[in-house]
């Protein structure tokens, strides 16, 4: 029995961030210090404050030490864990009053969530199956294949509510009675764990903090739909994820939770891994299975769907790993549960990867209907440097823009439909007054062009055509005609392509159009980037009262566009410059200004 606990994150961010190194340090100072049969350091999923990485928490006490060094770690072992004090200096700021240290729960950006699909994020050993099953894990699975027929776990899912929560938000427990319905020798359980989406790492962080929980609520739904085996569609750039999910499955499989007769129910079930390459277009469920199948990851046709003729030919599930991680909790807890969170039509919570100019980049997991002011200013601590919200991106490239005066809109599947954007998988974007929206609309077609998987003419042609009139824009050289043929040329991509990589990819530049349309006829009609971003519009000067011939801008410039002599005004040759900015910055006098 251990009077401490050292939980370490051991996400992607904080990896990156080399939480390895303080395992390793961690545990060569607790062996220094003779307490390594009373502190056990457990290295854990990701606690959500990306920003603030490496992160260490201490239990019982609950301490959240921060962006911790390998130089600190002595101190941490021989002043909190070995004598009891804590080292106040090396928390979380938020978390230290006065006279005391506030919990973690207490804290802006953890006091609002509310976390299901993460709940033992950070909290478990997600390479320890005994510590998930010690928090209920595997206990929905047993309760459906000792008390539940089929058709009670469907509706259990329906009357939950759950809307799948890596699209379109199309009902989980209808998609499934779908696939039960339809007779066939054999029939599949696809999860999609591909997650494109610039900026999105939600479907990541559940796989690398709680991957049994994949691997139970996959194994319900094949219960529920009369499947016997499972595939993750994971992309190879997530070797954490993939090594943990893999370590999982193991797992489950010595302890009997896969594999034949499960629970002794005559049940069957068993799962597989396959990577992928990282196409964007295999989130598109079809060609997700096609890849699966070993050929080109390119969308097929639908009807038939999946749920009649998926994967292999037979009647095929596939939700995203979050959807999945909301499934035990609802067996468990009961449908009432689940529906009693969210809004009307859009039940639940939902996970954002919250990024871009704001405080607290991480994840987040809010009930639906929560306003984007909330998650903006009270959970993600607001924008840096003083600078004004201007717009947030939901959804990645298939979503849209929410301009400042739609702040207080509540976040669910039909709100942001309604304003021109889309959930999506979960991706927030936060942007601030120096953002040009329509470089941002260039650099999502820029995605999607590149994405694109060149089956149908609409989006392999007409996404190239649009990302060509963006830059022509954002280099000055379009005309107001230029702008109604890009807006016609969106509806018609929008309208005509096969699959949601090209029906959504017009999103970026319909809402930034909608909004912010005045951007555009800047770049049009006065040749200028209202934030100064666009390098073809954006025009470098030097102030002769204030330059004092210092000569460091003449010495940093890469292609010496700046001339002139020691001690008298300089002057930049526009033809040369590459608007680079290096002048501006190493400029000590303010004499250099971006018009």
């Amino acid at each position: 029995m251990y009077r401490s606990h050292v939980l370490v994150c051991g996400g992607t961010g904080c990896t990156s961030s080399g939480s390895e190194q303080l395992v390793s340090v961690l545990e060569q100072e607790i062996a220094k210090q003779g307490l390594s049969e009373e502190v056990k350091v457990v290295k854990t999923g990701c606690f959500g404050l990306c920003a603030l990485g490496p992160i260490m928490i201490v239990y019982p006490e609950g301490s959240f030490y921060s962006m911790v060094k390998p130089e600190d770690i002595p101190e941490i072992v021989s002043e909190h864990l070995l004598k009891g004090r804590i080292v106040k200096r090396l928390l979380y700021s938020e978390t230290v009053a006065d006279d005391s240290v506030k919990s973690l729960n207490e804290t802006d950006f953890y006091k609002k969530q509310q976390r299901v699909a993460l709940r033992n994020c950070g909290v478990i050993n997600p390479e320890n199956i005994d510590e998930y099953i010690g928090f209920d894990g595997y206990q929905a699975l047993g309760k459906v294949l000792t008390e539940m027929t089929p058709d009670q776990v469907i509706q259990t899912i329906k009357d939950s509510g759950l809307r799948g929560r890596g699209g379109g938000g199309f009902p989980t427990g209808l998609k499934w009675s779908f696939a039960a319905a339809n007779d066939a020798d054999q029939k599949y359980v696809c999860c999609n764990a591909d997650e494109g989406d610039p900026g999105a790492f939600m479907d990541r962080s559940i796989l690398e903090g709680d991957p049994h929980v994949l691997i139970e609520a996959m194994t319900i739904a094949g219960y529920a739909i009369g499947a016997s085996q499972g595939y993750v569609y994971i992309r190879a750039e997530y070797p954490i994820a993939v090594k943990r999910l893999q370590i999982a499955i193991d797992q489950a499989r010595e302890y009997g939770l896969l594999g034949k007769n499960i629970f002794d129910s005559g049940f069957d079930f068993d799962m597989e891994l396959r990577l992928g390459a990282g196409a964007f277009v295999c989130g598109e469920e079809t060609a997700l299975m096609t890849s699966i199948e070993g050929h080109r990851g390119e969308p097929r046709p639908r009807p038939p769907f999946p749920a009649v003729k998926g994967l292999f030919g037979k009647p095929t599930v596939l939700n995203n790993v979050e959807t999945y991680a909301n499934v035990p909790r609802i067996i468990l807890n009961g449908a009432e549960w689940f529906a009693s969170m969210g809004t009307e039509k859009s039940k639940g919570t939902k996970v954002f990867a919250l990024g871009g100019k704001i405080h607290n980049t991480g994840l987040v997991e809010v009930p639906m209907g929560t306003t984007l002011r909330e998650i903006i200013e009270e959970i993600g601590g607001g924008i840096p440097n003083g600078k004004k919200f201007k717009a947030a991106q939901t959804g990645g490239p298939s979503g849209g823009c929410i301009p400042a005066n739609l702040i207080d809109t509540e976040i669910d599947y039909d709100n942001l439909i309604a304003i021109g954007s889309m959930m999506g998988s979960g991706g927030l974007i936060v942007m601030d007054e120096d953002t040009c929206m329509v470089d941002i609309a260039k650099f999502f077609l820029e995605f999607t062009v590149d994405e694109s998987c060149g089956k149908c003419t609409p989006c392999r042609v007409g996404t190239k055509r649009m990302y060509e009139m963006l830059d022509k824009i954002t280099k000055g050289n379009a005309t107001m005609e230029d702008l109604d043929k890009l807006e016609e040329l969106c509806y018609f991509v929008k309208a005509n392509s096969l699959c949601g990589l090209g029906q959504t990819a017009p999103n970026p530049v319909l809402s930034t159009l909608k909004y912010f349309r005045h951007e555009y006829e800047a770049h049009i009609k006065d040749k200028t980037c209202p934030a100064g971003v666009c390098k073809g519009l954006v025009r470098y000067s030097i102030d002769a009262d204030k330059c004092k011939g210092c000569t460091l801008c003449a010495r940093v410039c890469p292609v010496g566009a700046i001339e002139g002599t020691v001690k008298n005004p300089h002057v930049i040759h526009t033809e040369k410059c590459i608007k680079c900015g290096a002048c501006m910055e190493k400029c000590r006098f303010d004499a250099i200004s971006k018009k």
